[in-house]
């Protein structure tokens, strides 16, 4: 089912998108060569707390996960494309960052994502995020009233193919509210003009997700929850919580 929002709901969830961006911002502002990926968790977490908001990730566990998700954000690095589990890996000169985070805030949530290097940076890479960011402002720009969520899925696909990027078929997008995970779906591929019509107070996550090596196929880290490329390519997400509006999307999650 999916749950219309009033004004007032998409309001209170722009204040917790409010402190997922200070979480965001404040880990890859402690980002550095030699900086633990606990240490970026610490660094987010402390945004949360001085805000009284809730880690909807910290204790989550899908269907999917052996265990219980143990932290506040996901810190995927180089060839790991979501789900990292933060460890005592310390970052190196180079390396390609996303780190994923939401905050439950008086009720409602907030989701987003970022992708950024450390030091000093690969042309490719920085070709890989700006290709994972403008396939998310094709996807925003199509959830508006009147257009589907395939048009929405279709829009980043384009983007994607483009740049000749691969997408792991069985993770995309997802509606959310009260809770970070609702209905509907939101694959990050799809045909124009199908699936659910979008109305206004409608609130989605949107999250492209791109692979450099132009394969689609990934893997499961023996920790049941970081998902990375097979062909060892590197990868990006970049996410925002977006409410359809009759006025256009609005961004719930920029800083």
């Amino acid at each position: 089912m999916v749950e219309i929002k009033t004004e007032p709901a998409l309001d209170a969830m722009r204040e917790a998108g409010r402190v997922v961006a200070g979480a965001l911002a404040a880990a890859q502002q402690a980002a550095a060569v030699g900086v633990s990926l606990r240490e970026l968790d610490q660094a987010a977490r402390a945004v949360l707390d001085e805000a009284g908001a809730r880690s909807p990730f910290l204790g989550y566990r899908p269907h999917f996960a052996p265990t219980p998700f143990p932290a506040v954000i996901c810190a995927s690095v180089n060839d790991a494309v979501v789900h990292g589990i933060p460890t005592d890996y310390r970052l190196r000169d180079g390396d390609l960052v996303s780190i994923d985070c939401g905050a439950e805030l008086d009720g409602w949530t907030g989701d987003a994502a970022i992708s950024f290097t450390v030091g000093t940076p690969r042309p490719a890479d920085l070709a890989l995020i700006d290709a994972t960011r403008r396939a998310l402002e094709a996807g925003i720009a199509a959830a508006r009233p009147g257009n589907r969520i395939g048009d929405i899925s279709h829009a980043i696909g384009a983007v994607a193919r483009a740049a000749r990027c691969g997408m792991p078929a069985d993770f995309g997008g997802h509606g959310i509210g009260r809770r970070m995970h609702e209905d509907p779906g939101v694959p990050n591929r799809g045909r124009p003009g199908r699936g659910l019509p979008l109305r206004p107070g409608m609130a989605l996550a949107i999250e492209p997700m791109l692979m450099a090596g132009g394969r689609d196929a990934y893997r499961t880290d023996p920790d049941g929850w970081t998902l990375r490329t097979t062909d060892g390519s590197r990868a990006a997400h970049i996410e925002h919580t977006v409410a359809v509006t009759e006025e256009g999307p609005r961004v719930l999650t920029l800083p």
